[in-house]
């Protein structure tokens, strides 16, 4: 049985990177063919697109009753998009930050991981604290009228984005694809991108049971890696391709719809009991955010030495979370 995952694990990797090629290529002709800034479609169009993944499981996760892996796989996909992917395509590409993003966007990030943080601790010191709270027990709770804030302050971010957009239109020598073409290619590469994660997760899963790992932690992990997949392979794809702003963007983007949309979602559908392990990482995201964020501004770009920094700290985490 084992065997036969590893081998469906193979296969669903192969499906993401095809699938990432084709979903870069549509999107970059989706930019061009509306003459908007490549930052922008990966922000929106595929920031969401990779995220649906993200999702699928913390919705599901959320009806079903399974508070540790809705949130844990928010956070955790979160963390893995800062450390490991930003990481990874910073070691093997360089990556250039534009102000705007680092004014607007990053800033998002930032300030919504630390609200959302704020708003759950507070509560819970004002009980007592959490410190003494064994990793399982419960801390807090994101209450419907949390995720209905969520779900507000993402809809107001990607309006802004939106009017910006249209504000600064960019002029393109390139010729565009037609429009048809390039819809085709998001729908087909995006379609593959998440048939090849569910197969990454629903393998890894059963792997990750066979050798007795806990729900918290498949959901902080293996569950969080899988789901953050397709952002990976299409964040590399772009780099690879010399579109910096579609790789970041992606990122940036992913992790903004994963905790306002995503969390926001879940929690309008049935209030999300936080345990005390799922809030130390939280202020673990909060932590990496700020780090990112300092990385980007002090040199404009995420260099090989920042990003190789950056997968060491996740690996760093990662045995945090198996052995707590």
């Amino acid at each position: 049985m084992v065997f036969f995952n590893l081998l469906i694990l193979a296969m669903g990797f192969a499906v993401l990177v095809k699938g990432a090629d084709i979903f870069v290529d549509g999107s970059a002709g989706l930019a061009r063919f509306f003459k908007v800034p490549s930052l922008v479609i990966g922000l929106t169009i595929v920031a969401c697109g990779t995220s649906m993944p993200e999702l699928a499981v913390s919705t599901s996760a959320a009806i079903a009753g399974a508070d540790e892996i809705a949130l844990s796989n928010v956070v955790g996909s979160n963390i893995f998009n800062l450390l490991g992917i930003l990481g990874l395509c910073a070691l093997i590409y360089k990556l250039p930050v534009e102000t705007v993003v680092l004014k607007r966007d990053y800033s998002v990030t930032v300030f919504s991981s630390i609200g959302v943080m704020l708003v759950l601790a507070v509560p819970a010191f004002l009980k007592g604290g959490f410190f003494h709270l064994q990793m399982e027990e419960l801390a807090a709770v994101v209450a419907r009228w949390m995720g209905i804030v969520l779900l507000a302050v993402y809809v107001i971010y990607v309006i802004f984005l939106i009017i910006d957009a249209r504000k600064n239109s960019v002029n393109n020598d390139e010729k565009a694809p037609p429009l048809w073409k390039s819809i085709a290619f998001i729908a087909a590469g995006l379609g593959l991108v998440i048939l090849g994660g569910q197969l990454v997760v629903t393998s890894s899963q059963k792997i990750a049971r066979f050798f007795g790992m806990t729900e918290t932690l498949i959901g902080l992990t293996i569950v969080a890696i899988g789901t953050s997949l397709p952002e990976l392979v299409t964040s590399l794809a772009a780099s690879r391709k010399g579109n910096s702003a579609l790789a970041i963007g992606n990122v940036i983007g992913s992790n903004i719809f994963n905790l306002l949309f995503i969390l926001g979602t879940s929690a309008v559908i049935r209030p999300v009991g936080v345990n005390a392990a799922s809030m130390y990482d939280l202020a673990v995201l909060v932590v990496v955010s700020i780090m990112g964020w300092i990385f980007s501004v002090t040199k404009k770009q995420i260099g090989r030495f920042e990003g190789f920094l950056m997968l060491l700290l996740y690996a760093a985490e990662t045995v945090f979370a198996i052995v707590r």
